[in-house]
């Protein structure tokens, strides 16, 4: 699969941005030749619509009235095909009486050969002419498929058979809808949840959390346990809405042999599904899988289903004993099916796996190393290292004025070093999503853009440093300002940043923990910067001498700040092991992601 320019995260697929309604638009080319709705179900046995026609006989540039009527219903494609043979492509052309409500379709060589509907609207009949081709065959016969709501439809409804005049009574032929009953299979109830016996020595298991019990209602489960020529697949999860696995040849979506269990109205249809890029899952109208059974109980969802090793036959199924990466997503799934977006990144194993090979008992992530690397230094440079060094610039300026280090004062030494600490790992770490996803991402909101102004201020910060004039130049209180300025709002963005950041389906943090988290890392700072202030101002207080209407300072603001040296030391080495402590927890929250 080739690497889009803006690669998205993850998996995938789940990818969905919007709801998959199939056709909603009408644009039904794909399914030209079967007539069936790629919906990931059977169709229904006895119509519920008729087609009627204004009569019986025909000759070349004749135009029959055909009139579909019934039920209220979504989506209808109607053709037209040689009684005889209605295997061959569409005959003849049509034109439209409402163009609101129908538009017309190529299938084929054969311009105009099939009408369909333009939305989703409901309707309760469709009218439209049907033009006879001089090439015709004796006898054609009006078909039909006509979709209720997504997984309620039917097939090649049979209309009637005009003729040509003087042509013979046609051949009796099977009836059309027939043809699509194979794609259905027997479906049965799982009686209990799944269990990990087995997991690593018979079968070849997934589960997140690490080694959890399939039955609880937060584990994520997946299992391919080889019997002979075939595997039998079982998957379970907290979801209410869909559960879906894929094969893939890398760690991106498209191309994908994919899996669903949807729950409809309290049943789960399970259905196979091909990825194409980060469009929506195109489901087959042709079901490869046997021994179809399900469960949803207490919000676990549980479905099991067998198929063959190699599957020839079948269009985009892989064969099994080969290496892929396996995705594992959950989401929510509206009335009729329709799947959308799912919560949060799709579980991805960390490498090629052959899932009938040797039997394994393996985790996954929910977010892909290097976006975990790039938040872990983010959140190192911009929760510890920035802020004890703006901490150590702002008011240990007196408490370490006679300390040098390197011929350089102590605080301003500290500071530096912190200050280019931060440079480094946040350059390292900018460039980290764009390796990852191959250029820029459309999928991140204003993460990105924020990010890119903060690596702009930091690198515009490092410059302006470079150039600091001297102490007493004339321009120093305008670099002063300019510094303070600068660094003040990388910081209040960065932090913004990180808020975004936290919650993107990449990394996804758990929720309502990393924002009651990083609040309390923004209260901790100001709380320190504020109390620090308040203890120079009462610093400051404490020596003035009220003599004679007149204020005397007995001592300078720079000693009497050197006086607070062991408040402030006990401040600053407390407010460091609460960074710390901030930051063990964003890292370990980052790691079981």
């Amino acid at each position: 699969m080739e690497l889009p320019d803006f690669a998205v995260a993850v998996w995938m697929f789940v990818c969905f941005c919007v709801p998959v309604g199939g056709y909603p638009n009408g644009k039904v080319r794909e399914a030209c030749t079967s007539m069936v709705p790629c919906h990931g179900s059977s169709p229904q046995l006895s119509p519920e619509h008729t087609i009627t026609v204004n009569g019986t006989e025909f000759k070349a540039g004749d135009h029959i009235e055909v009139h579909l009527s019934g039920p209220d219903f979504e989506g209808f494609f109607i053709q037209a095909r040689d009684a005889e043979h209605l295997d061959r492509p569409a005959i003849g052309s049509f034109a439209l009486a409402d163009r609101r409500r129908s538009q017309l379709l190529t299938c084929g060589r054969t311009k105009n050969s099939a009408v369909s509907h333009t939305s989703k609207a409901k309707k309760k009949d469709i009218k439209v002419y049907w033009i006879a081709p001089g090439d015709a065959p004796k006898h054609v016969q009006f078909l039909a498929t006509v979709v209720k709501k997504y997984r309620i439809f039917w097939v090649k409804i049979p209309g009637p058979i005009v003729s040509q005049p003087d042509a013979l009574s046609p051949t009796p032929s099977l009836p059309a809808i027939s043809e699509a009953m194979s794609t259905s299979y027997p479906v049965s109830y799982i009686s209990k949840p799944f269990s990990a016996l087995g997991c690593g020595s018979m079968k070849f298991c997934i589960r997140n959390p690490s080694n959890c019990d399939p039955g609880s209602a937060s584990c994520f489960f997946l299992s391919f346990q080889q019997e002979e020529s075939s595997v039998f697949i079982e998957m379970s999860g907290p979801s209410e809405g869909y559960l879906a696995f894929a094969l893939s040849h890398d760690q991106w979506m498209g191309g994908d042999d994919a899996y669903l269990c949807v729950n409809e109205d309290h049943r789960v249809h399970v259905s196979t599904a091909r990825l194409k890029e980060r469009s929506h899952p195109l489901l087959d109208s042709e079901n490869a899988l046997e021994d179809v059974s399900w469960r949803l109980v207490d919000g676990v969802l549980q479905c099991s289903f067998r198929r063959s090793i190699r599957l020839p036959a079948y269009k985009g199924r892989f064969n099994l004993d080969t290496s892929y990466y396996v995705f594992l997503a959950d989401g929510e799934a509206s009335e009729g099916g329709l799947i959308h977006k799912h919560h949060h990144q799709p579980l991805v194993t960390d490498g090629l796996y052959n899932v009938t090979g040797l039997p394994q008992d393996i985790g996954g992530s929910r977010s892909p190393r290097l976006i975990k690397a790039h938040g872990a230094l983010m959140f190192v440079a911009w929760i510890t290292t920035v802020s004890i060094g703006v901490i150590v610039a702002r008011f240990f300026k007196p408490v370490w004025s006679h300390s040098f280090l390197f011929g350089k004062e102590l605080w301003f030494q500290v500071h530096r070093m912190l200050m280019l600490t931060t440079v480094m790992l946040t350059s390292i770490s900018f460039v980290l999503p764009f390796v990852y996803r191959g250029g820029w991402s459309q999928q991140a909101g204003f993460h990105p853009y924020l990010g890119c102004t903060v690596m702009a201020l930091t690198i515009f910060q490092l410059l302006m440093a470079g150039f600091r004039p001297s102490r007493h130049a004339p321009r120093r209180q305008l670099f002063n300002w300019f510094h303070w300025s600068t660094g003040t709002t990388a910081r209040i963005l960065a932090v913004v940043t990180m808020f975004l950041g936290m919650d993107l389906p990449a990394l996804d943090l758990p929720d309502p923990w990393d924002t009651y988290a990083m609040i309390g890392f923004v209260a901790w700072h100001v709380g320190t910067d504020v109390l620090l202030e308040i203890h120079s101002y009462c610093l400051v207080r404490k020596v003035e001498v009220i003599d004679e209407d007149r204020v005397q300072i007995l001592q300078s603001l720079t000693s009497a700040e050197a006086e607070g040296r062991l408040f402030k030391q006990i401040v600053l080495t407390i407010y460091v092991c609460g960074n710390i402590v901030f930051l063990v927890a964003f890292l370990i929250a980052i790691n079981q992601v």
